[in-house]
C-alpha cells in the first residue's frame, strides 16, 4: 500500500522508493541477507537492519488494517457506525487510539452500567452529567420503581452509567495515559512471609522507581518475583492529582448533581480507569523491556556465533571431569571422529600416569594440531594436567565454552550424527568442533541455551526466536558456508534453503560425491531458480573449476567478472590472482541499467580476498595458574578474563574459576558509560581488578578501572 510505505519512509528516515524497492523484493520472495547484499541498487543499500525494520513496520501496518476491518463491521452490525467515527477509525494508524475509539462499542460481559440501563437509569445519569437540576431530591421519585428499590440505589446505578461513560471517554484514558508517562512509579514489595524463599530479589524487597527510569534488567527481575508469586508489584501515578484532573474535566457546578458526577469520577478513576491504564502501561514497559534485553541477547549470541574459528586443523576434544573422567576425542580436519576414550587423571582414581602416557600417544597417532578443553568442572586441573605433557610436536590450547554442549549431546540432532556413542563422546566432539568452527556448531544448539542471555525466559518468546534465528541466518550468509562439508542445520539457514532443501543437497552430496560447480546445485531435488538464486552466493565450493564458485560473486555477475577478464586479456582466475591487472580496471565501464557501482564494488572487493572468512583470527589465552577456587581471590588481585556475557548492567568475566564476576556497567572505564557493548565484547580477552567477594552468596565484584589492557 501506497499510504503504509509513505508512512515506513517517514518513520525511518529514507526514501519511499527503496521501501517500495524493499517490500517488493520481499513480496517476491527475496530473503533479507540476500536483499542486503546483492540488492544494493534496488534498496539504495539498505542494510539488514533497516530492510528487517520496513518489514516489520509493513506487517504491524497490515494487522492493524485488519484489525480495523473488524473493528468497522463490529461498529456496523450494532448500528452505530456514523460517517464521523467511520472516519476517524481509517484515519487512524495508532493502534491505541483505535481501540479507545473502539471501547464504548466493545462487545462486554454484562457489567455494573449495564445493569443499571436495564432498570432504565439512563436518564437520570444523563440529567446528573448535565449538572443543571438544582432540586435533585424532588427528581429521584421518578426513578424508583421495578428493580429499583430506593433512590440511593437509582443514584448509586446512574453513577455506574456515568463511571463507565468515563472509561470509554477517549479525552479521560488520553489524560491519564499523560499522568501515567509523566509520573507513574513502579513499586515492588516482598510478599508477607516469603522473605526467605525470595531471598534473590532482596534488592525488591521494597523497591520504588519512576517507571520511565526503571531499566529493562531490573523492570524483568522484578516481573519474575511477581510471576512467582515472591513479589507484589503496581504501577501507580498521584492518585490525588489524576483524580483531580479527572474531575476539572467533568464537574461543572456546585450542586447535588456535580457531587454525584465527581463521586462517579472518582469510581471511575479507581475502579476502572486505573487498573485498565495500568495494565495498559504495564504491557508497554514489559514490552519495552523484553525488546532491550532481546536487543541484547542478539547483539552477544551474534559476537558469539562470529568467534574466531581455528579452521580445519586435527584437532582434539576433552571434556573434563573428576568422578567419571576426562572424555578424550579425536576429530579429523573436517570434524569426523576417529577416536574416543576415558582417561582419569584427577581424584578419585589418580590414574595420571596411564592418563600422560594415553594423552601423548593420541596426539602422534592421529596428529593431533590443537587440543580444546570444556570449561566446565575440573577444567583447570584438566587445562595444567594437558599443558605439563610432553608432546612430539607443539600444541596449541584453548579452553572452550561448554555452555549447551550437554543440550546438544541429548538432542535428536546428536543422535542422528553419533547414534552409536553416549551423551559423553557427543559432549566432547561438540567442544572440540567449537574450536575449529564456532558458527558450524553452535547452529545446531537452541541459541537461549548458548549461555549469553539474560532473563531469556521471561521474554516475549515469539519475539526471542525470530530476532536469534535471524541473527543465525544473518551470521551464516556473511559468513558463507563449504557446499561440500556444511552440515544440515548449518545450511538450513542459508538464504532461501531451508530444511527440506538442505537435507535433499546433503542427501545429493552423498549419493553423487562432491558439488563440482554452484550450477551443479539445480540438479538437487526442488531446487529451482528462485531458490537457486537466492542460496547460490551464500556457498562456496573451495576446489570448483570456475574460482568464482569460492566466492561471494554471485553467479548472476559471473558475466560481469568475465567481460572484465576478456578485456584485460587473461582468465578469470589470473585475475583473482593478479592484484596489479585488477588495478587497471575502471569499474565504470561495466555500469548497466541493472548493475551499479555498489554492486561492481563488492565485486572487485571479492576478487582482492575471494571467500576470505570475515572473522578475526582465533587467540590462546591463559588463566591466572595460581587462582581455581573462589578461596583462591582476595581483594586487589589483577587477573586475565574472558567475557562471557553482557547485559545491559555490564558484564560478566570468566576468571577461570566456577564463578563468573561482574564488571559492572560504572567499573568499565574511566569514563561514563551507556552501553557496555561500546567497551568489550563476548570472547574479548581482559584484565580485571577484583573489588569485593561475597563469599556466603558467591559473587565476584570486578573492575577494569585503571587496569591496563
Amino acid at each position: 500500500m501506497e499510504l503504509f510505505n509513505k508512512m515506513i519512509a517517514t518513520a525511518l528516515k529514507v526514501s519511499v522508493h527503496q521501501v517500495d524497492n524493499t517490500l517488493s523484493l520481499l513480496a517476491g520472495g527475496a530473503t533479507i541477507p540476500f536483499i542486503s547484499r546483492y540488492r544494493k541498487e534496488a534498496t539504495g543499500g539498505l542494510d539488514e537492519v533497516q530492510i528487517g525494520e520496513i518489514k516489520d513496520r509493513n506487517d504491524k501496518l497490515c494487522e492493524l488494517a485488519k484489525r480495523k476491518e473488524t473493528i468497522l463491521s463490529t461498529i456496523e452490525e450494532q448500528g452505530k457506525l456514523t460517517d464521523e467515527l467511520r472516519k476517524r477509525i481509517e484515519q487512524s494508524w495508532d493502534a491505541t487510539e483505535v481501540e479507545d475509539l473502539y471501547l464504548p462499542y466493545k462487545p462486554k460481559r454484562k457489567t455494573r452500567a449495564e445493569a443499571a440501563r436495564q432498570k432504565g437509569l439512563e436518564p437520570l445519569a444523563t440529567l446528573l452529567l448535565l449538572q443543571r437540576e438544582n432540586h435533585l431530591d424532588s427528581r429521584l421519585s421518578a426513578f424508583v420503581k421495578g428493580d429499583v428499590k430506593d433512590e440511593e440505589e437509582a443514584l448509586k446505578g446512574a453513577r455506574d452509567i456515568i463511571a463507565e461513560q468515563v472509561n470509554e471517554d477517549e479525552r479521560a484514558r488520553n489524560q491519564l495515559r499523560n499522568q501515567f508517562f509523566r509520573q507513574a512509579v513502579i513499586t515492588a514489595k516482598v510478599v508477607k512471609g516469603k522473605e526467605e524463599e525470595a531471598a534473590k530479589y532482596r534488592d525488591y524487597f521494597d523497591f520504588s522507581e519512576p517507571l520511565k527510569r526503571c531499566s529493562s534488567h531490573r523492570l524483568l527481575a522484578i516481573r519474575r518475583g511477581e510471576a512467582e508469586g515472591l513479589l507484589k508489584v503496581s504501577i501507580s501515578p498521584d492518585d490525588e492529582e489524576c483524580t483531580g484532573r479527572l474531575e476539572q474535566m467533568y464537574v461543572r457546578g456546585n450542586n447535588e448533581c456535580s457531587r454525584q458526577v465527581g463521586e462517579a469520577v472518582r469510581d471511575a478513576y479507581k475502579r476502572l480507569l486505573k487498573p485498565s491504564i495500568e495494565t495498559e502501561f504495564s504491557a508497554l514497559s514489559k514490552e519495552k523491556a523484553d525488546e532491550e534485553a532481546i536487543r541484547v541477547f542478539a547483539g552477544n549470541l551474534r559476537q558469539l556465533l562470529l568467534a574466531p574459528p581455528l579452521g580445519q586443523k586435527r584437532v582434539m576434544g576433552v571434556d573434563p571431569g573428576y568422578r567419571t573422567g576426562c572424555k578424550i576425542v579425536c576429530l579429523d580436519a573436517q570434524g569426523a571422529l576417529l577416536h574416543n576414550e576415558t582417561i582419569y587423571p584427577h581424584p578419585p582414581k589418580n590414574e595420571y600416569a596411564q592418563a600422560s602416557r594415553s594423552i601423548v600417544k593420541l596426539v602422534e597417532q592421529y596428529q593431533i594440531e590443537a587440543i580444546a578443553i570444556g570449561n566446565g568442572t575440573a577444567s583447570r586441573e584438566t587445562e595444567q594436567f594437558i599443558t605439563s605433557q610432553r608432546y612430539d610436536r607443539k600444541l596449541q590450547v584453548f579452553v572452550i565454552s561448554e555452555d549447551g554442549a550437554s543440550i546438544y549431546s541429548a538432542s535428536k540432532t546428536a543422535r542422528d550424527e553419533f547414534p552409536e556413542y553416549d551423551v559423553t563422546v557427543r559432549g566432547a566432539v561438540s567442544i572440540g568442533r567449537r574450536l575449529m568452527d564456532p558458527l558450524a556448531e553452535l547452529v545446531k544448539i537452541d541459541a537461549k541455551s548458548i549461555g549469553v542471555g539474560q532473563y531469556q525466559h521471561d521474554v516475549d518468546q515469539t519475539l526471542l526466536k525470530k530476532s536469534l534465528d535471524q541473527t543465525v541466518e544473518s551470521c551464516v550468509n556473511l559468513v558463507g558456508v563449504n557446499l561440500n562439508t556444511a552440515s544440515h542445520h548449518l545450511l538450513t539457514y542459508i538464504s532461501g534453503l531451508g530444511p527440506t532443501l538442505a537435507r535433499n543437497i546433503v542427501d545429493y552430496r552423498t549419493e553423487n560425491g562432491p558439488f563440482g560447480s554452484r550450477k551443479e546445485l539445480l540438479k538437487v531435488p526442488r531446487m529451482g531458480a528462485k531458490a537457486f538464486e537466492q542460496c547460490a552466493g551464500f556457498l562456496r565450493i573451495p576446489q570448483a573449476k570456475n574460482p568464482l564458485d569460492n566466492s561471494a560473486v554471485h553467479p548472476e555477475s559471473y558475466p560481469i567478472v568475465e567481460q572484465i577478464a576478456q578485456d584485460l586479456h587473461c582468465t578469470v582466475d589470473e585475475l583473482i590472482k593478479n592484484k596489479e591487472l585488477r588495478s587497471r580496471i575502471d569499474i565504470r565501464k561495466y555500469v548497466t541499467p541493472t548493475v551499479g557501482l555498489p554492486t561492481l564494488t563488492d565485486i572487485m572487493q571479492e576478487l582482492d580476498k575471494p571467500g576470505r572468512d570475515p572473522r578475526q583470527q582465533i587467540k590462546v589465552f591463559e588463566f591466572d595458574k595460581n587462582v581455581k577456587t573462589l578461596e583462591d581471590l582476595t581483594e586487589g588481585m589483577e587477573l586475565p578474563g574472558i567475557v562471557n556475557n553482557i547485559t545491559n548492567f555490564g558484564c560478566f568475566v570468566d576468571i577461570g574459576i566456577k564463578e563468573k564476576g561482574l564488571v559492572h556497567v560504572s567499573q568499565l572505564a574511566d569514563k561514563f558509560v551507556s552501553d557496555p557493548t561500546t567497551i568489550v565484547s563476548i570472547h574479548q580477552h581482559v584484565r580485571v581488578k577484583v573489588m569485593g567477594i561475597d563469599r556466603e552468596r558467591k559473587r565476584i565484584q570486578l573492575t577494569m578501572k585503571g587496569v591496563d589492557q
